[in-house]
C-alpha cells in the first residue's frame, strides 16, 4: 500500500505506522514501528495483527486484539478513532503508546486500514531521568531504573517534605513471584532480562512524577509524590496487570511473568524504616494471599507462612 515517495515519507516519521488489508494481516510496518515495538519488518509483515505479536491490552491488562481492536471497529464502521493502550515489545516489556486508526479506501472500495501509534510517555523525557541517574552514580546497572542508594534519598526527601508541607506520598513495594524458579530452570541470563523487561513495564506504567527503583534482587520499590490511597491503589492494580500480560519469547516460549505487590502511604511523625516495614507487610500479604495480587496497609500483619518461594 505505500510505495515510493510516500513510503520515503512514512519511513521518516518518528511515529510508527502500519497497514492491514481487509484480513486484518499486516503488509506494511515502518521503520517507526521497528524502533518502537522491536519488531523488524521482516518479523511481522505477512502475520495477522491478531497473532500475539503486540497483544495490545489497557491499563487494566485486557487484550484488545479481539473486540476491542481499533483497526477491526475501524474496517467495520469506515470511522477513524483515537485511543491509548500499551503494546508488548519484543525485549517483553509494556509500552504505553496512544493509536490512531483510519480506514484505507481504493476506488470507493474499504480495501483495509492503517495504525499510526507513538508512545504515550516522550522518550527524552525518559533519557533525561535515566541519564542523570547514571552521571550521579544512582542508577541500577541492570535495569537502568534507580538503584536503592537513589530510592533511598528520593525517600528521605519526600519525608522532609511531608513534615514540612504535609503533601501525602506513597510507597509501593514490587517483588517477582518464583523468581528463584526463573533463575534455576533458564539461567541467570534469561533471569536478567525478565528483570530489564519488568523494569521497563513498572517505568511504562507509572505516573511522571513517581519515582521507581530496584531496591534488590527481584524487589522494586516505587515512590509517589502527591498520592493517597486511591492514587497508590490505581497505579500498583496497573503495575500488576501490565507485568502479568508481560512475558518474555524464549526459544519460542512465551516465558510469563507476575508480580505481588505491598503498599502504604505515609503517616504523620513516621520515618522510611517504618513505611517500608508497612509495605513489605503488606507484601508478604500478597504473597500469602496466593501471589499477583495487591494488598494495601488496610489489614492487620499476619507472619508469612508460604512454601519457601518467593
Amino acid at each position: 500500500m505505500a510505495t515510493g515517495f510516500y513510503k520515503s515519507l512514512l519511513e521518516a516519521l518518528h511515529e510508527g505506522v502500519y497497514f492491514v488489508d481487509r484480513n486484518r494481516v499486516i503488509t506494511y510496518w515502518s521503520k517507526g514501528a521497528e524502533r518502537i515495538t522491536g519488531y523488524s519488518a521482516e518479523q511481522v509483515v505477512g502475520k495477522a495483527c491478531g497473532d500475539g505479536i503486540l497483544c495490545h491490552v489497557d491499563e487494566a491488562g485486557r487484550h484488545l486484539c479481539g473486540d476491542g481492536c481499533p483497526l477491526a471497529r475501524t474496517m467495520l464502521d469506515g470511522e477513524a478513532r483515537e485511543c491509548s493502550m500499551f503494546l508488548h515489545h519484543r525485549e517483553g516489556h509494556r509500552v504505553p503508546v496512544t493509536v490512531r486508526a483510519a480506514p484505507v479506501h481504493e476506488g470507493g472500495d474499504l480495501v483495509g486500514a492503517v495504525e499510526v501509534f507513538a508512545p504515550s510517555i516522550r522518550e527524552s523525557q525518559l533519557d533525561e531521568l535515566l541519564q542523570r541517574l547514571q552521571d550521579e552514580a544512582l542508577q541500577d546497572a541492570l535495569t537502568k531504573l534507580g538503584n536503592r542508594r537513589f530510592a533511598e534519598i528520593s525517600l528521605d526527601n519526600h519525608l522532609r517534605s511531608f513534615r514540612r508541607e504535609a503533601v501525602p506520598f506513597g510507597l509501593l513495594l514490587l517483588d517477582l513471584d518464583r523468581f528463584k524458579r526463573i533463575n534455576d530452570t533458564y539461567g541467570h541470563n534469561t533471569g536478567d532480562a525478565v528483570l530489564r523487561a519488568v523494569a521497563a513495564t513498572i517505568l511504562n506504567g507509572i505516573r511522571p512524577l513517581d519515582i521507581p527503583c530496584r531496591w534488590g534482587g527481584e524487589e522494586f520499590v516505587v515512590i509517589l509524590p502527591e498520592a493517597g490511597l486511591e492514587a497508590l491503589s490505581v497505579v500498583a492494580e496497573r503495575l500488576r496487570a501490565l507485568i502479568q500480560t508481560t512475558w518474555l519469547d524464549h526459544e519460542g516460549r512465551k516465558l510469563r511473568i507476575s508480580a505481588s505487590l505491598g503498599g502504604a502511604v505515609v503517616r504523620p511523625d513516621e520515618d522510611g524504616e517504618s513505611l517500608i516495614r508497612r509495605a513489605d507487610r503488606q507484601l508478604y500479604m500478597s504473597k500469602r494471599a496466593g501471589r499477583n495480587c495487591v494488598h494495601l496497609d488496610a489489614e492487620p500483619y499476619l507472619p508469612p507462612s508460604i512454601d519457601g518461594e518467593s
